[in-house]
């Protein structure tokens, strides 16, 4: 039985986009694997470290402030120089970046109650895996969205540094609720940015590359999205 051109065509076609979609499922699962790697390996440590009285006299004894330029520059680092690395040293500087969290983010277990936190971590789980969806899913896009949840970034960070000076409890409350807004919005932007730099014909070491860099933004989306979240609903000791 002779097969009709066309029909043939349209066969490779089904066949391509069938190939495209099973390889972008593959690479968006392995972007979602580091990024819960990294999430795994900053709890643990953010927990062990608050039960060590010395490892949290040593953080807060001006130490934690080191750590935190050093994560700065690794947050700028990282996506800057990541096509010159080899993929197995963004994935060490990756989860290096994740300890170190850990290590700052230690002082909510001494702010916090444990009860408060776990729970809101799940709220933080459902927020940040519906809008991820709604932006892996999405035919609308979220490109001046993106750009507009940035500029808010940008003006919280400033309100931040300026609130620390302040003390102002109604700043901290304005602050945490926009950074709520701007951080679901930047997670649904940030997961329809890497779905689109997904390309079939990437070799393996740069496919992985992607997927460290995509790990690493969502990443950040999740532990912010969390941590104006904890201010909000938190139960403090």
């Amino acid at each position: 039985m002779q097969i009709n051109p066309d029909k043939r065509s349209v066969e490779r076609a089904g066949s391509f986009d069938r190939t495209i979609d099973q390889g972008l499922r593959s690479y968006m699962l392995r972007v979602y694997n580091y990024m819960f790697a990294g999430l795994c390996i900053t709890g643990v440590v953010s927990y062990v470290a608050s039960t060590n009285e010395q490892v949290m006299t040593f953080l807060h004894s001006g130490f934690v402030w080191i750590l935190f330029i050093g994560m700065l520059g690794m947050a700028f680092a990282l996506p800057a120089r990541i096509n010159k690395m080899k993929a197995s040293t963004a994935q060490l500087l990756f989860l290096l970046f994740t300890f170190l969290e850990g290590l700052v983010l230690s002082y909510i277990f001494l702010l916090y109650t444990s009860t408060s936190i776990v729970r809101v971590f799940f709220i933080t789980a459902t927020m940040f895996g519906v809008t991820s969806l709604y932006g892996y899913t999405t035919k609308k896009d979220l490109t001046s969205m993106g750009s507009i949840m940035f500029m808010g970034l940008i003006g919280i960070i400033i309100a931040s540094v300026v609130n620390i000076f302040m003390h102002s409890t109604m700043m901290a409350f304005i602050v945490s609720v926009a950074g709520v807004v701007i951080f679901t919005g930047l997670t649904a932007w940030d997961t329809q940015r890497i779905k689109e730099i997904y390309y079939a014909g990437d070799a393996d070491d740069v496919m992985d590359k992607k997927a460290i860099l995509g790990a690493f933004s969502l990443f950040l989306d999740f532990i912010n999205l969390f941590i104006m979240l904890l201010r909000l609903l938190g139960d403090r000791r």
